[in-house]
Parts: structure tokens; C-alpha cells; sequence
């Protein structure tokens, strides 16, 4: 059990260094109020997820410790339904109704098509 929460924690704490940096990326590339830094981060996460979870099921490529390593540490401290959740509110509250519904519709959307696009990338292989 304590070698699984290190493996978890160091992938956790490599995915949220991972999205700082891609925050702080996006941030001095787009200069508005929508929250792309998230969006791409979560859109992103869930891709390789889908890659991961995928290569797991074919059962020879992923040991069980690179799985949660990759899956529950590293995509789980790279995305962030916290920092999209806030974002939501902070567009709430600033009257951005245009820019919540559309972050949330493309967050939903992107996570989801992402997560396909992983998982069929890897089976066509």
C-alpha cells in the first residue's frame, strides 16, 4: 500500500508542476478572460488517459505501477475540475455568460472526445 501512494504522489506531483507549466504557457500566448489554460490542460489529460487506460487493457505494456503511476498520479495532479470549477464561477460572476457556457460545453466536450480519441489511437495500433 505505502509503495502505491509513493508511486501515486511522485506522478501527482510531476502532473501538477506539468500544468503550472502549461498554465503559465497558454497565459503568455492568450491575453483573455477565457480560462484556455485549463481547457487545454483538462483536454490534454484526458487524451493521454485514454491513451494509458487503452495500452493498459492490451495488457503487456503497462505494469499495475506505471498504470496508477500515469492514470491516478500523473493525469489526476495534471487535470483539475477544481481550477475549472472556479474559473466557471469567476466567468459567473463577472456576467461572462457567453464564456461559462462555452467553457463548460468545450470542457465537457473536449474531456470526452479526448478521452476517445486516446483510447481509439491506441487500438488501432
Amino acid at each position: 500500500m505505502l509503495k502505491s501512494l509513493i508511486i501515486i504522489g511522485t506522478g501527482g506531483f510531476l502532473g501538477s508542476i506539468a500544468r503550472y507549466l502549461t498554465a503559465i504557457y497558454v497565459a503568455r500566448q492568450c491575453t483573455t478572460l477565457f480560462p484556455y489554460g485549463t481547457l487545454i490542460a483538462n483536454a490534454l489529460g484526458c487524451f493521454l488517459i485514454g491513451i494509458f487506460y487503452a495500452l493498459a487493457e492490451k495488457g503487456d505494456v503497462l505494469s499495475p505501477e506505471w498504470r496508477i503511476f500515469l492514470t491516478t498520479g500523473f493525469c489526476g495532479g495534471y487535470t483539475t475540475f477544481s481550477s475549472f470549477s472556479y474559473e466557471s464561477i469567476q466567468l459567473f460572476q463577472n456576467g461572462e455568460f457567453f464564456n461559462l457556457t462555452l467553457n463548460i460545453l468545450l470542457s465537457v466536450t473536449a474531456g470526452i472526445t479526448a478521452t476517445y480519441f486516446g483510447i481509439i489511437l491506441i487500438k488501432s495500433m
